[in-house]
């Protein structure tokens, strides 16, 4: 992340496509086409696991597997494990926006026709591959995929701490049982993770190959419903019945006077130091075997966290508790002799966390819609920027850049008319050109802003529970003009 670089934010399920949410195959691989074709060197994405409810990529199942709904089908009719007449009636899928809970439903059904040809048709040519991807991913595959079949069996809306005893507890003999009554889900669901991470890594590979590193995107927390949790109580503050103590979030703020309430269990970080930290270890190693850089998503955490009683309704009654972030990348580094990691450092810092990114000599982020809430001093202008950050115009948690543009009013508008004419039609692309241009290694732009939409083509609104993540875009939406400002300005910047 030293030498200067652009690319794109856009996730795998904002990507064309007919089945109606973007998936690893022709459509991933244009895009990485289209991001050589224009100079650009990345592409960051959001976390790739199972979604649960909200269809939240940073509320998984796991934090280990794929979602399934990525999965291309017509590149396993390639490999016959589907005939063209499985993919004859895909339903009418709005092009425009995901609608998560009709392709699961007629997703997975298909997906279950492609292990019953496994099964019975084209093993042996999957053979050697298939028990290889078991053995190497068991240490988390084994646990999830029971994990996954009971849900199914006992419901999806019942969180795992409120199964019977013998298997929320993880006793011997109920997991037995469990596995025995609930073999051939399990299987199923070992065979979907073998056709998520087969195709992954292609594309992974095509990427590289075209000089193109990809950024993941790693959540600091994890989802209470998950199999991470489930299998790894010890190092979650939990009570007797194992349901969360204390949960995390954010104090209230200028934005919030209530804070953020997330309800993911935090971390016992005194037992994740006796474990001498093997779960980070194991998560992070993963994740750098998937990705090329990690983005961790609120850095801010390992440094100290916002720790609030279960109980409570918002986040105001909490307190600031510390965590041992520093050990844990201290012993991560030993390991890896360098860190490939981005520092989500937006919000309230403290000098702590400041001190905490920089010993590591992490990049953190600037984004320019934040950049004009107050004076020519404020840390988010380029004229104040230092090299070791990455530039956004916006995150997937902002509005789109016109329809910020849009929506500018009072001092921020009078502000930023300093720098841009907001009635301007080139105010888009100036904006652009003030991150690309920057002092800053790495400069990302979110797909909407290349090709120019307005504040209903945003990825996520926070603080809401529908309507988010399903955003879509479409290839007759990038004009030949845009891609050739695009290219111009990256050549321009030394991008």
């Amino acid at each position: 992340m030293k030498n200067r670089k652009s690319g794109i934010l856009l996730h795998i399920t904002s990507l064309p496509g007919r089945e109606g949410i973007g998936t690893l195959g022709k459509e991933a691989i244009q895009f990485i086409d289209f991001l050589k074709e224009t100079g650009q060197k990345l592409w960051q994405i959001l976390p790739l696991g199972p979604v649960g409810f909200g269809s939240s990529p940073y509320q998984c199942y796991s934090a280990f597997a794929g979602n399934p709904m990525l999965i291309d089908l017509e590149l396993l009719v390639e490999q016959n494990l589907l005939e063209e007449e499985d993919l004859a009636e895909i339903p009418e899928f709005t092009k425009k926006q995901v609608d998560f809970d009709k392709v699961e439903e007629w997703k997975y059904p298909v997906l279950k026709k492609a292990f019953g040809h496994f099964k019975d048709d084209v093993f042996e040519k999957f053979r050697n591959s298939y028990y290889l991807f078991l053995d190497e991913h068991g240490w988390w595959l084994n646990d999830y995929a029971l994990f996954m079949s009971a849900k199914q069996k006992l419901g999806d809306d019942v969180i795992w701490s409120d199964w019977e005893d013998e298997l929320k507890f993880r006793h011997e003999a109920g997991l037995r049982k469990a596995g025995e009554e609930l073999a051939a889900a399990v299987d199923f669901q070992k065979f979907v993770q073998f056709l998520f991470f087969t195709q992954w890594h292609n594309l992974k590979s095509y990427a590289n190959q075209n000089n193109i590193q990809i950024i993941g995107d790693v959540p600091l927390y994890v989802s209470g419903d998950s199999s991470d949790v489930w299998t790894n109580t010890d190092i979650f503050l939990l009570d007797d019945e194992l349901k969360p103590t204390e949960v995390g979030g954010v104090p209230p703020d200028y934005f919030s006077e209530t804070g953020q309430l997330w309800g993911n269990p935090v971390f016992n970080w005194p037992r994740l130091k006796e474990r001498n930290y093997d779960w980070w270890m194991a998560r992070l190693h993963f994740n750098l075997n998937m990705f090329d850089v990690i983005r961790i998503d609120h850095f801010r955490g390992l440094e100290s966290f916002w720790s609030v009683p279960a109980n409570e309704d918002t986040a105001i009654n909490g307190r600031w508790v510390p965590a041992y972030g520093h050990e844990m990348l201290s012993l991560i580094k030993s390991q890896l002799g360098y860190l490939p990691f981005i520092a989500e450092d937006l919000g309230i810092i403290t000098p702590e966390v400041d001190r905490l990114r920089e010993f590591f000599s992490l990049p953190g982020m600037k984004v320019l819609q934040f950049a004009f809430t107050t004076d020519a001093a404020n840390k988010d202008l380029p004229h104040n920027y230092e090299r070791n950050f990455v530039v956004y115009t916006g995150t997937h948690d902002n509005d789109t850049t016109l329809g910020w543009l849009t929506a500018a009013e009072g001092e921020e508008k009078e502000f930023l008319e300093k720098y841009v004419s907001l009635n301007d039609k080139t105010a888009l692309g100036k904006v652009l050109e003030m991150a690309v241009a920057s002092v800053a290694n790495t400069a990302i732009l979110p797909m909407q802003d290349i090709i120019g939409l307005e504040t209903k083509s945003r990825m996520n609104t926070p603080g809401t529970a529908n309507g988010n993540w399903g955003w879509r875009f479409e290839w007759s939406q990038l004009k030949v003009g845009q891609k050739r400002f695009l290219a111009n300005l990256t050549e321009k910047y030394n991008r």
